[in-house]
């Protein structure tokens, strides 16, 4: 299938233009730029190579978006609302080509092979965009540290470690698995808060009988994640300045800790999500318990923190918009925190809607580029978690990874037009200008104008590479 797809404006990794893209065998072959080569003169190319041409004029065109942060068929104290099939539909929906999951927690003393291999049963044959898993750390011993290196060979280059929950990381603990993943060429993702203040305030306030999700934000203070980011900067820093990479931050003070930390030559990168910077502390507040929805983790802050995470977006410091899509029905799961705050499952939606949110606030607003979006959307986390340049870049060789935007349409948020399987979005009634109309998998079109056109199983397990700090 050879593809054209004409008159676009293209995004490419250090610039933009007018111009055509050409896909045969899964990846890109050639790009012309008008300013260089007139439309009229390209026209005589149309019918000798394509066999299908898309008009992009009016368009943008970028590469397909990579949400390296998810929790798709997540088994907590429950089990996720979305799988791996519904997940990745609502991921291409949104414009994205690829995801990154992160493994859950297994059986205590399990090894990491186990859980990689029960989310390839997972998502293996079940998928409709590519898609990799982050491994999870449970427990730290040589058994586990010299597994890494067998992981890393599977294509698994990352691994998350939590410094909260029943399976949190000890510092001696977090400093080997630092110092390993350095060695190896692999990164460290880290969930940031103090497990200590969070189990005291959380003690506390059961105590006094204050148990809306008000508290679930008091319990989970900007001071918590604050100190857990400069304790882990200060561990990566100690293990020979092992890349770190920071999940999740949703406070501007952390923010900028990172941005210090790299003015010090420290290989530290901020991922921020959708919530943080759209939405704020006062939804625990709202009436008719609708405050569980908003209860995820880190939780959401001062709306002051927004503009200044916008800020140190722009300033390169938060390489990364993710999402942490981790879905409990409303209506269903949700509900065990009707009573107690503390019993409420972790997590909101976000995949589908994370690249329309981001452009409409970002590029059509004027905070952010064309190219520095698609920095956050795709090609950072495609250079930091090893699949660049097959992947978030157009150029010629890469695969055929595409999104195109219609910056002009105006869109209402809400879950009657979105394909997360939850019962709602924590973006109802937003409305945002610039909307994903094309999402294309290896030069296959994956939706087109909101019709879904491959099955499950389309989508590949990648294996990824050593990182490109070079971002």
């Amino acid at each position: 299938m050879k593809t054209l797809i004409k008159g676009g404006t293209i995004v490419l990794e250090h610039r933009v233009m007018t111009g055509d893209l050409f896909i045969e065998d899964e990846k890109i072959t050639r790009v012309i730029d008008y300013a260089d080569q007139p439309a009229e003169d390209t026209a005589c190319t149309d019918k000798e190579f394509a066999d299908r041409v898309i008009d992009a004029a009016g368009k943008i065109v970028l590469p397909g978006g990579i949400d390296a942060h998810t929790h798709f068929n997540l088994h907590v104290a429950v089990v996720t609302s979305d799988d791996f099939t519904t997940g990745t539909t609502a991921a291409a929906f949104g414009g994205n080509t690829m995801i990154i999951d992160h493994m859950g927690f297994g059986p205590k003393g399990c090894n990491l092979h186990h859980q990689a291999n029960v989310y390839h049963g997972y998502a293996d044959g079940k998928c409709l965009v590519d898609y990799g898993f982050h491994g999870v750390v449970q427990q730290v011993d040589d058994e586990v540290i010299e597994e890494m290196g067998a992981m890393v060979e599977d294509g698994h280059p990352s691994f998350k470690i939590y410094l909260t929950y029943d399976y949190k990381a000890e510092d001696k603990d977090a400093l080997r698995v630092l110092e390993r993943l350095g060695t190896l060429g692999g990164m460290t993702t880290v969930h940031c808060e103090n497990d200590a203040i969070i189990d005291y305030l959380k003690k506390k306030f059961v105590s006094e009988g204050k148990l809306t999700p008000h508290y679930h934000a008091l319990s989970r203070p900007e001071i918590c994640e604050n100190e857990a980011v400069m304790r882990m900067i200060a561990l990566a820093h100690t293990a020979q300045n092992a890349p770190l990479y920071i999940v999740h931050v949703s406070s501007a003070q952390s923010a900028s800790m990172i941005k210090q930390a790299r003015q010090n030559g420290d290989r530290v990168y901020g991922e921020t999500c959708p919530q943080y910077l759209f939405l704020d502390e006062s939804c625990y507040d709202l009436p008719d318990g609708e405050g569980l929805k908003y209860i995820m983790s880190p939780p959401l802050r001062s709306r002051k923190n927004q503009e200044l995470l916008w800020d140190y977006i722009k300033d390169g410091t938060l390489k990364v918009i993710a999402t942490d899509h981790c879905t409990f029905n409303f209506h269903g799961d949700k509900q065990r925190g009707k009573t107690d705050f503390t019993q409420c499952p972790n997590g909101g939606p976000g995949v589908e809607t994370r690249i329309p949110l981001v452009f409409s606030a970002g590029v059509s607003e004027g905070r952010i580029t064309l190219n520095e979006f698609a920095n956050v959307i795709s090609t950072n986390p495609a250079k930091l978690f090893g699949v660049y340049p097959e992947k978030g870049v157009i150029r010629c060789g890469s695969d055929a990874d595409i999104l195109i935007m219609d910056p002009d349409r105006e869109v209402t948020i809400t879950k009657d037009i979105l394909h997360e399987n939850v019962d709602y979005t924590p973006y109802e009634g937003f409305k945002v200008k610039g909307w994903p109309i094309m999402t294309m998998v290896r030069g296959h079109v994956v939706v087109e104008n909101g019709e879904l056109k491959q099955d499950p199983g389309f989508g590949r397990f990648i294996k990824r590479h050593q990182a490109d700090y070079d971002c």
